[in-house]
């Protein structure tokens, strides 16, 4: 893994202004796409083409554009970032990555990730969203991120544009450049990739059904991958997907960083002071990125002032999103313990999560799908709002035997400080209970484009010698 490589600036009309709202853009434009044959895989009946060999006479590998809208955490930009570092791994894909994370410029990311920033927004309440920056006005924001996106998918006309989670973009910001791709770029294919679990089943039909989003799926979108598994969450069924849509809809497993379904091959050190920590079993306590994860950490820290010191070592990893002011609050009821430790973030968590005793964190999907991947000892308090999300999927892990679950409430630090030494002190999960989530997602999408790659260059083979 390297440094961000943030795409050169447009110097063209198109995007003059863009250094003034933190985007960039990249390239020459390509030469316009031919037309080809419609391939052998299931499609929707629409009659157009949907190749994913590299378009007209460009020449190189195939361009695929990952939309991350990024709205609050970090969870769709390391998901995307999983998936790009396989799509990089087998040489066939240009891979793009846009994003709205305020945080891209600290993260490390795979080698010839090309990415494009979009303005931050952040999320505030349920499909309700405002700039990050409070002197920019909101629609403002939203509007150039739209002409962002539409102007880089004219400028690369990709092959393959993969949407993360929203349908139609963050707040409807995709709307514009899903209709110019459906109509001036038929080559492309666009894939909808989604967590298995979005929220209740009965909001997600009524946001759906609010948004049109029913229709959009039919006429959009080639594909819809699930990044679950459907004996576990069927999403056809919960989602009220209809027939010729879920038609479309693969699931592939759950999607964790490379490093964690492969051999390790290096020893990294965890982010505590192991000298500190001097034997004593190791708690991790994380929130993602942190922006709502400070009411856990305070009730953990009340949990260790109930507990004699150095009983166990604490670290805990704030994340880049949670304010000054909690940080601050935080670091103080912690100070004179040199049993605790905070650490303000981590770009590569997975040698701390590795080296854990215990694990407590909230249920976001990726530190779920981790903490499976790594077999940890986790204590789950999952977010009560806006989302039920997190509280159905802490419920899912716990009756497969996986992870205690403590609802956040009044009482959330005793609940806390009783807990931890029971589940320190219990024998792991058996084997067959770790192997019941599916954790092989990323690979599987990378192999489904290379696999549709590979049919569309054996029907163009097929159509040019016939």
């Amino acid at each position: 893994m390297r440094e961000i490589h943030i795409a050169e600036r447009d110097t063209g009309s198109a995007l003059n202004g863009a250094a003034a709202w933190g985007a960039t853009a990249p390239g020459n434009w390509p030469a316009p796409q031919a037309a080809r044959e419609p391939n052998s895989l299931p499609s929707p009946p629409r009659g157009r083409a949907r190749p994913l060999v590299p378009a007209g006479n460009r020449v190189g590998p195939a361009v695929v554009f990952l939309y991350s809208h990024d709205t609050f955490g970090l969870g769709h930009l390391r998901r995307n970032l999983a998936i790009a570092e396989r799509l990089l791994e087998s040489g066939q894909f240009a891979v793009h990555l846009l994003t709205g994370s305020p945080v891209i410029s600290q993260w490390h990311l795979p080698p010839g990730l090309h990415v494009h920033p979009m303005p931050p927004v952040v999320k505030t309440g349920a499909e309700r969203y405002a700039a990050r920056d409070a002197a920019k006005a909101f629609a403002l924001v939203k509007g150039y991120r739209s002409a962002l996106i539409l102007t880089l998918a004219l400028r690369y006309r990709p092959d393959v544009f993969l949407v993360d989670h929203a349908p139609a973009g963050m707040n409807g910001e995709l709307l514009p450049a899903l209709a110019m791709m459906r109509r001036e770029l038929p080559d492309t294919r666009i894939m909808l990739g989604l967590r298995d679990i979005l929220d209740s089943p009965e909001i997600v039909r009524a946001t759906w059904a609010e948004q049109d989003i029913a229709p959009l799926l039919e006429q959009a979108y080639d594909d819809i991958l699930v990044y679950g598994s459907r004996a576990l969450f069927d999403v056809v069924d919960a989602y009220g997907i209809a027939p010729p849509t879920a038609a479309r809809v693969r699931y592939c497993g759950h999607v964790v960083a490379a490093d964690l379904v492969r051999p390790v091959s290096e020893t990294q050190a965890p982010c505590w002071n192991q000298t500190r920590a001097q034997g004593r079993p190791v708690v991790l306590v994380t929130a993602g990125g942190g922006g709502d994860g400070f009411a856990l950490m305070d009730a953990y820290l009340a949990a260790c002032r109930q507990t004699p010191p150095g009983t166990w070592h604490s670290v805990i990893v704030t994340g880049p999103l949670m304010s000054a002011a909690q940080r601050d609050t935080l670091s103080t009821a912690a100070a004179g313990r040199d049993d605790i430790e905070l650490i303000d973030y981590l770009t590569d968590p997975l040698p701390s999560l590795r080296a854990a005793d215990l694990v407590i964190a909230m249920a976001g999907y990726n530190t779920s799908a981790e903490l499976i991947a790594a077999r940890k000892r986790a204590i789950i308090v999952p977010r009560p709002a806006p989302r039920a999300e997190q509280r159905l999927r802490a419920a899912l892990l716990a009756r497969l035997g996986l992870v205690r679950v403590i609802e956040q409430g009044p009482e959330l630090a005793a609940q806390l400080g009783g807990a931890i030494p029971a589940v320190l002190a219990a024998p792991p999960a058996p084997e067959a209970a770790w192997t019941q989530l599916d954790l092989n997602g990323a690979e599987r999408v990378a192999a489904h484009l290379t696999t549709t790659l590979e049919a569309r260059a054996a029907a163009d083979l097929t159509w040019e010698t016939a």
